[in-house]
């Protein structure tokens, strides 16, 4: 979320106690493939649709969204905003494109195919990340809390406090709708929770450790960030802010001892 690098050691350290109770499944990973993914991009929304990715990067003076060809890597559509916002999550309705900013409270509406400005729309409190499940789009904000919007009309319809083991989660960062699950991105940890939208308890935990090497990290690849579902494929999508690799994994749950 906030533009400041996290050391590898923290991010290797976990979510503390609130995702770390094993009465919870807890999922691994195998890695299908590995794509080329822009290491100058601050990643903050992320979707898939129709075969191409679509990314939001944050950053003052840096943000941007835009549309990627998932096979090269290569930005075939770019929007950059106004230098004063920072950029957050993003996703499609119909023929439009909706974005957050972090803390100006102003939303972004642009046309999917040109991404041409079609308007704004304003929330209180701070933008993180967007998904929807066909019905409603569902907003993070850093807290707990994920919130849910009527999609024609962008007002607010309800909440659902996140909890794992009778605790909340705090940090939710960007979100993807998954068979029916929210998957949200803890900032600051290499976990991602999946979260029954119903309830909002956490079903389910995924640790994403060690999946970018040592060796593709530099001193500006910053947390796990973006989160991409092919629905039609059945294909999961994972990188982070100024990752130079964008993956495609399978999710393997690990026994318990």
């Amino acid at each position: 979320m906030r533009y400041f690098f996290v050391a590898a050691s923290v991010l290797l350290a976990g979510c503390g106690p609130a995702t770390q109770a094993n009465s919870i499944p807890d999922y691994g990973f195998e890695v299908v493939h590995a794509y080329h993914h822009d290491p100058n991009a601050f990643t903050q929304g992320l979707f898939y649709l129709n075969g191409f990715l679509y990314e939001s990067t944050g950053l003052e003076e840096q943000s941007s969204i835009r549309k990627v060809n998932l096979e090269t890597g290569e930005v075939l559509e770019k929007h950059d905003l106004p230098g004063q916002y920072f950029g957050e999550g993003i996703i499609n309705w119909k023929d439009h494109l909706l974005e957050l900013t972090w803390t100006t409270h102003v939303g972004f509406i642009y046309d999917l195919l040109s991404f041409a400005p079609k308007g704004q729309f304003e929330y209180p409190g701070e933008g993180w990340g967007l998904t929807q499940d066909g019905k409603r789009i569902i907003m993070s904000d850093g807290t707990p809390q994920l919130r849910f919007w009527d999609p024609e009309t962008l007002r607010e319809m309800g909440r659902v406090t996140v909890m794992a083991d009778d605790k909340p989660v705090k940090d939710l960062n960007e979100l993807e709708w998954v068979k029916g699950e929210v998957y949200a991105n803890v900032w600051q940890t290499d976990r991602i929770a999946r979260i029954d939208p119903k309830t909002g308890k956490v079903v389910g935990w995924i640790d994403l450790t060690n999946l970018l090497s040592p060796a593709d990290r530099t001193e500006q690849t910053d947390v796990l960030n973006g989160i991409a579902y092919d629905a039609k494929g059945d294909r999961l999508f994972v990188t982070g802010k100024k990752w130079p690799k964008l993956f495609e994994i399978r999710l393997v749950k690990k026994v318990t001892q």
